[in-house]
């Protein structure tokens, strides 16, 4: 079956359907990686997102039922140059074409990706469609791609109500406000030896201060940090208490927006598993996987009050920053699974000292 991708400025892309019949309407952005496409697809960051992959070959080894990162998809639809068709691996339970079917994502195959790629750069991020429409004409959808957008997207992928992980070793007890949270996260933190309560983003700051938390995680997340005043004013109001916090991601920008920085739009943002990243303290470059489309942006700031941490070496965007005033730093890139040389898993050994120090005060 034929499938077109059509983009926002009137590119059109003739290819085949590699998943769900029908039409996905999303904003249309570019991962370098390699791997990861489970994990992309049911990262509650990519809610309303077309995905182009830039690496030709996607599927390789498959789908298992343990590498979720939500219990859902929330990707709008997937741009590939070739879909495997034949996967193997030992853990592998299903295709990815057959994963795409399941959830009910719109997929085409058979596209220049390095052609949508270039446009993406050079015009920045855009609306786009992916449809399997026989009568498809690009007059018929150009309006409500154009006009395609999603508002206060973290209301969608917040957990409704608030549960605990608990650990029986643990030394920790660290509250997570969940933005749009992955499960690898939450299994970093009781790794580190935290029992874990997650809340909604709509927990008021109240209900985490008298909580008797040792300390904050705010989570990764899709979309405008613009968006979520009302949360910006939580976090406020908590790093007031001197709780010890770490944002991640979309709480990088929180913390930012709560400490008087600006965010700004990339023009087509940061996607992929190959981004380094200098930890200028450390005077150590590290390799850093990302998702996002907005950053920290040093226009009219008070640098009295913070200190940057991290740089991207690719363009110089910040990617880290810890506020001198509270026990509080952010990163904008998704933290290593270790501590070895060359990954970023310190960054939650840094947040247990700070936890530590609180506790023995």
């Amino acid at each position: 079956m034929k499938a077109y991708l059509a983009l926002e400025d009137g590119s059109v892309f003739e290819g085949n359907s590699v998943g769900a019949k029908g039409t996905a309407f999303g904003e249309i952005v570019f991962n370098t990686s390699m791997t990861g496409y489970q994990e992309m697809f049911t990262d509650p960051s990519n809610f309303g997102h077309i995905i182009n992959m830039t690496y030709p070959l996607i599927g390789n080894y498959g789908v298992n039922e343990e590498d979720n990162e939500s219990s859902k998809v929330w990707a709008s639809g997937l741009v590939a140059r070739e879909i495997c068709k034949t996967p193997s691996n030992w853990r592998m339970t299903q295709t990815l074409t057959e994963f795409l079917i399941k959830n009910n994502v719109v997929a085409i195959e058979g596209v220049d990706t390095r052609e949508i790629t270039d446009v993406i750069r050079e015009k920045g991020s855009m609306g786009a469609v992916i449809t399997t429409d026989k009568d498809f004409k690009i007059e018929n959808y150009i309006d409500k791609i154009k006009s395609y957008m999603t508002k206060d997207a973290v209301s969608d992928v917040t957990c409704k109500e608030k549960y605990t992980i608990e650990n029986k070793n643990a030394k920790y007890k660290v509250a997570v406000f969940d933005l749009g949270l992955r499960r690898s996260m939450l299994k970093r933190l009781v790794d580190a030896g935290c029992t874990v309560t997650v809340f909604p983003a709509t927990t008021s700051a109240d209900e985490i201060i008298a909580g008797g938390f040792d300390g904050l995680v705010i989570s990764n997340g899709p979309h405008n940090s613009n968006d979520y005043a009302k949360i910006t004013e939580n976090l406020k109001s908590i790093q007031q208490t001197k709780l010890p916090i770490l944002g991640i991601g979309l709480g990088h920008n929180l913390l930012a927006l709560a400490n008087g920085l600006k965010i700004e739009k990339m023009k087509h943002g940061h996607r992929g598993a190959n981004y380094p990243v200098v930890d200028i303290k450390r005077q150590r470059t590290y390799i850093t996987s990302q998702n996002h489309g907005f950053v920290v942006s040093l226009e009219q700031a008070d640098a009295e009050s913070f200190e940057i941490t991290h740089k991207n070496l690719n363009d110089n965007t910040i990617e880290g920053i810890c506020y001198k005033n509270y026990p509080v730093f952010s990163v904008q890139f998704e933290p290593g699974s270790s501590e070895e040389p060359f990954d970023s898993g310190y960054l939650f050994s840094d947040f247990k000292a700070c936890m530590e120090v609180r506790k023995n005060a």
